[in-house]
């Protein structure tokens, strides 16, 4: 059992989409899956010049020299690739979004007819691993994740990839506080979330009833505005003081 993310957090190894992967990849090692996490923003993805060189000149290959031919690679060998992302204005991070363009070359050019009536291109690997979704973003609401949950349900039809689970984490950056009073709470979401992994890695899916406990807030929404506010406060009122020290 293979799993790889592809990380998509500008931030890397710091960034709060983070600290929920490898939590969900510590159960998955116990289910004595093989995983893999890359930092996209590790690598030099270019962006996809929609030159369709891949399908018609060098098939199945981009005519740019970069890391996305290794990408891919780990993309089509994987049991299961699971996509990790910040929520950035409503959708996937910038780094995400060029990585998924850049998969075109494991598509063909032509053509078929789905069972749902529309058209897609042609698997051109005859993959059938399976996909799944990873992100977080500030809000307190799960509806922030609208995009992405649709985003997931097109790629998989279109890219002929059932989907394996999601995991939605709002109000992420919570699970990176210092706070003593929400260590227990942390701790029961980082343990659910190896209880995710275990089950992805011995399944091949997370079940639905994991998914919605997954799913719950961490703390009351009403608290987020009152809590947020004042770190941002905090945050800027730091700011200025490195700038000025900065400007002397």
């Amino acid at each position: 059992m293979k799993i790889t993310v592809f990380n998509g957090s500008p931030r890397g190894k710091k960034g709060t989409t983070n600290i929920v992967v490898e939590a969900f990849l510590a159960g998955a090692v116990e289910a004595e899956a093989e995983v893999e996490n890359i930092f996209l923003v590790e690598r030099e993805i270019k962006h996809c010049l929609g030159c369709v060189a891949c399908w018609v000149k060098t098939p199945g290959k981009c005519v740019q020299n970069d890391d996305m031919e290794e990408l891919i690679e780990k993309f089509i060998g994987s049991d299961i690739s699971i996509f990790a992302t910040p929520i950035h204005v409503d959708n996937v991070s910038g780094i995400m979004k060029d990585f998924i363009d850049r998969l075109i070359p494991t598509r063909m050019p032509y053509f078929e007819v789905h069972i749902d009536g529309e058209t897609r291109h042609l698997n051109r690997y005859n993959q059938k691993s399976k996909i799944m979704m990873i992100s977080s973003c500030g809000y307190p609401e799960q509806s922030q994740f609208q995009v992405v949950r649709l985003w997931l349900k097109r790629f998989s039809r279109n890219f002929d990839m059932e989907i394996a689970g999601e995991i939605y984490r709002s109000w992420g950056w919570l699970l990176k506080a210092e706070d003593d009073s929400l260590e227990r709470k942390i701790k029961a979401y980082k343990d659910l979330l190896k209880k995710a992994g275990h089950e992805v890695a011995g399944n091949l899916r997370l079940s639905e009833e994991t998914a919605a406990e997954l799913d719950r807030p961490i703390l009351p929404k009403e608290m987020h505005v009152e809590i947020s506010n004042k770190r941002w406060d905090k945050a800027i009122s730091l700011g200025k003081k490195v700038w000025r020290l900065k400007e002397k």
